[in-house]
């Protein structure tokens, strides 16, 4: 054995060391591309599912605020009516008569106008939330393809 071949390196190749580390760099460069484009569709994704919720819940308020405002005209209209009515009384059988008749009449409005309103509030809690669960579905099927 000379000392030639101590000293040697018989195998180190640099240049396949810098294709090595080329193709290294490149895979990650590749990896970080597809992250960020998978970051950036989920972002927006994100923004198109918060500005439709917040169109549908604002749909939604105006939609129960004109309920509550022509409930109020109901009322509102019942209860002149039967102050118009009470002007006109004779006596006091017709007096309890009346008001009888509009209490009852109130509370089968009342019952109406809260069904109605219940009724409202569901159909705007199911669309407010439609957004956010359809995209959180996708979110989870992206997530079972990966």
């Amino acid at each position: 054995m000379t000392t030639k071949d101590i000293f040697s390196f018989s195998t180190f190749d640099p240049s396949k060391m810098q294709e090595s580390f080329r193709d290294f760099a490149e895979k990650g460069a590749a990896q970080s591309k597809e992250a960020y484009s998978k970051l950036k569709s989920a972002t927006e994704d994100a923004t198109r599912t918060v500005e439709a919720t917040v169109q549908t819940a604002q749909a939604g308020s105006v939609e129960l605020g004109l309920k509550a405002i022509d409930a109020l005209r109901t009322n509102a209209d019942l209860s002149l009516s039967h102050m118009e009515a009470l002007l006109g009384v004779k006596s006091v059988a017709e007096l309890v008569e009346l008001q009888t008749s509009f209490i009852r009449k109130q509370a089968e409005v009342t019952m109406e106008q809260a069904k109605a309103i219940q009724e409202t509030v569901k159909k705007v809690a199911e669309t407010v939330t439609k957004p956010g669960k359809d995209a959180a579905e996708k979110a989870m099927s992206s997530f079972k393809a990966a």
